[in-house]
């Protein structure tokens, strides 16, 4: 069986354009891009780490950062990410997929080894860390058969599916067999967040990488854990930011909205679409 980590890359971002070619440490002449590929090369049940990303000329520079790292490379669609996915695990001949975003930068090898087990003895089409119980956000995980892969990729026209790769999959439990790496509730109940949307995220990662970072050997979650413990200080960075979520409905979505006003001392705004909500 061969299994391959497949990292979706591109230059745009709404939030913080160019993030992935930032240097992380600050100064440090490794890029976020770069730092993720070799965090997940650490992982021993990976075979290959391949690089997904678009056809725009703005991705030249994601091809020269992967390859500098080391990784494969694929061009495929910007919008219909599913079908970018689909391609390269097809041309690198992969049975199994793991799925890793570019902007996780503490991705932890061994925790990509867990959710590979939960798959593995689960016999299952899909497993992740993110669905129930989540890991903190920026160690996210999808582990997925590349048969159930090419089902959603051929038999699924709708838009959401396309865009968001796995969705066909986890929101039909009824055709697919699902496995969940839980986190201990203690840490799913801590809202941690260590990915890199923003530049106050930037902020606290460079933070982090200064703190833990040594060439070649990569920290883990429980560094992390330890260093917010010492340094409580660092989860006030990026406190006030809220994650990119997918929501089934209109009604979720605007619940997390209220939520995000909220975050920003927006009360009455918050007050006035709860009340809708409730009606």
């Amino acid at each position: 069986m061969r299994t391959g980590a497949i990292i979706q890359a591109r230059m745009s971002s709404t939030r913080l354009p160019g993030k992935i070619a930032l240097e992380l440490p600050y100064g440090g002449g490794v890029t976020v891009l770069e730092q993720v590929i070799g965090r997940v090369r650490k992982c021993r049940l990976v075979n290959e780490v391949i690089v997904a990303t678009t056809t725009g000329r703005d991705d030249d520079a994601v091809v020269k950062l992967a390859k500098k790292a080391g990784a494969g490379v694929f061009r495929g669609s910007k919008n219909d990410v599913l079908s970018r996915y689909y391609s390269a695990a097809r041309e690198n001949g992969l049975d199994t997929v793991v799925r890793i975003t570019s902007d996780c930068p503490c991705m932890d090898p061994e925790l990509i080894s867990g959710v590979i087990g939960a798959y593995t003895r689960g016999k299952a089409d899909y497993a992740s860390n993110v669905l129930k119980s989540p890991y903190p956000d920026g160690l996210d995980i999808e582990v997925f058969s590349f048969a159930a892969l090419e089902r959603v990729h051929l038999g699924s026209a709708d838009a959401k599916a396309r865009e968001h790769v796995t969705f066909g999959i986890y929101s039909q439990p009824e055709k697919f067999r699902l496995k969940f790496l839980k986190a201990p509730r203690s840490l799913s109940e801590q809202k941690i967040r260590i990915t890199l949307d923003t530049p106050e995220d930037y902020a606290l990662l460079c933070a982090v990488y200064k703190a833990l970072y040594r060439p070649g050997r990569p920290f883990g979650l429980a560094d992390i854990l330890a260093l917010l413990k010492r340094e409580p200080w660092l989860r006030t960075i990026n406190r006030r930011v809220a994650a990119k979520k997918v929501f089934p409905g209109l009604r979720e979505e605007l619940a997390e909205a209220v939520k995000v006003l909220k975050l920003q001392d927006l009360g009455r705004a918050a007050a006035y679409i709860s009340a809708r909500i409730k009606k």
